[in-house]
């Protein structure tokens, strides 16, 4: 009885979470930014980590990669702290004004590649 409702409620929450999830597609590929700022928030977490810059008197949320991937790729959560200074090339939401999806980050003179 205990395994029916265990499976029945994982049937319940993934489309949930799935749903929640928003789709790359919903960003611009044919429109690449590149935004050169100092870090004003960090947030190193799954499913994505989070960076807040302002470029050019323009606030963004930049959407970057999973914890996990950015660790394996040699940034750390130390290399995005607040106040340090990046370039992100990403890609514009469609949906959702001042968001971009990061495809890589340079900090301290290193580029990483995030997708």
């Amino acid at each position: 009885m205990r395994q029916l409702v265990l499976v029945a409620s994982l049937a319940v929450a993934l489309p949930a979470a799935a749903f929640a999830h928003h789709g790359w597609s919903s960003y611009d590929a044919n429109t690449v930014l590149t935004l050169t700022a100092p870090v004003l928030e960090s947030r190193y977490q799954n499913p994505h980590g989070e960076l807040v810059l302002e470029d050019q008197g323009k606030r963004w949320l930049v959407v970057l990669a999973p914890p996990s991937r950015m660790q394996s790729r040699g940034l750390p959560r130390e290399a995005i702290a607040v106040g340090k200074a990046v370039v992100v090339v990403g890609y514009p939401s469609r949906t959702t004004q001042g968001e971009m999806r990061a495809e890589r980050i340079t900090v301290d003179g290193k580029t990483v590649e995030l997708r």
